[in-house]
């Protein structure tokens, strides 16, 4: 299970990049938390676009809306399970968002004022299904490789 947020400045997303994001923001964590790209796990994943008004955010201390009028800044925020969660996978999960969005919005690169926000709901603390749910009762259904499986509980001491 995970929530991907995109916070963005109101009009920044199009509808059609925010169908292409849907899909590729969603594959950019699903293949390293599963290990393999896995379209049944689609199903675990939201992406929530929330868009501000320029006078509702700020970067360097100023509001976008009294900023440069060009600042293209970007929040995204990637909230999963607990698990197989090494810096190295974090670090391909953020690469590989920032990638998506940039190719989204049909950029060489990201722009520096995107960031991204990795957190980890520790085992126990995530709600669904009307109860508590695990990311081991997860791991058997078949959209997680073998090897990351493993990991998985290795990490959480399975």
């Amino acid at each position: 299970m995970t929530i991907i947020t995109a916070n963005t400045a109101k009009g920044r997303l199009s509808l059609e990049q925010r169908r292409k994001l849907a899909e590729t923001l969603t594959d950019a964590v699903l293949v390293p938390e599963v290990g393999q790209f896995a379209p049944a796990a689609r199903v675990g994943f939201q992406v929530h676009f929330v868009e501000r008004e320029s006078d509702t955010m700020a970067i360097g201390g100023r509001l976008l809306s009294d900023a440069v009028p060009d600042a293209d800044v970007m929040m995204i925020d990637v909230t999963v399970m607990d698990g197989d969660w090494r810096q190295n996978v974090r670090a391909e999960v953020i690469e590989r968002v920032l990638a998506a969005m940039a190719d989204a919005c049909g950029l060489a690169e990201p722009s520096p004022a995107w960031w991204v926000n990795f957190r980890v709901i520790d085992e126990g603390s995530w709600g669904s299904r009307g109860g508590v749910l695990s990311v081991l009762s997860l791991l058997d259904t078949g959209v997680f490789t073998e090897e990351k499986a493993k990991a998985v509980r290795t990490a959480l001491g399975a």
